[in-house]
């Protein structure tokens, strides 16, 4: 069973989204005429206004793949979570500093992620395979990251349990279809 849209409604949220994007993009300007602790160049900004367009114009993609509400969920929660990764990563890292190269598995797990995708051509069932093998490859980062002498657990759980929770909510997209 498939959720329908209203009419205008897609429109509301993709300009609420897209709003929300030129807000966030814009927060660090804000804040830099507020605090000396924020220090943007052009470069930050760019890389900024960058993921927040590729967050934004998949999330795009996701509403024109599927009604299902589960479907859009799963997409905009692995989203969401692959962008948190990557903004964490680039700003302090995970594993000790941003410049520790060991925080490149992260950027494995999205690899996965990605790859996933396209070999599921963002079908349900395959995306939430794909987020499964996310998941056991976020386990394993937090493995190598402890061996490591780092202590990652709690942060690579959180990152776990949204992977996972994406899993299934595309798994429910999927059985909706059958």
């Amino acid at each position: 069973m498939m959720e329908n849209v209203r009419p205008g409604g897609r429109d509301r949220w993709k300009i609420a989204v897209w709003a929300a994007a030129a807000g966030l993009w814009l927060t660090p300007l804000i804040a830099m005429r507020f605090t000396n602790e924020v220090v943007w160049d052009a470069f930050d900004f760019a890389v900024f206004g960058a993921m927040l367009l590729s967050v934004c114009g998949l999330l795009e993609l996701a509403t024109r793949m599927s009604r299902s509400v589960f479907y859009r969920l799963g997409f905009a929660l692995a989203l969401v979570a692959g962008f948190v990764l990557i903004w964490m990563n680039l700003a302090v890292g995970i594993i000790g500093s941003e410049d520790n190269p060991t925080n490149l598995m992260y950027a494995g797990v999205l690899a996965i992620g990605a790859a996933g995708a396209v070999l599921a051509r963002l079908k349900p069932q395959g995306m939430a395979i794909a987020l499964v093998v996310m998941a056991v490859a976020q386990g394993l980062v937090s493995a190598t990251a402890v061996l490591s002498g780092y202590f990652t657990v709690p942060l690579d759980a959180a990152f776990i349990a949204v992977w996972l929770l994406s899993a299934w909510l595309f798994h429910t997209a999927a059985r909706q279809t059958m």
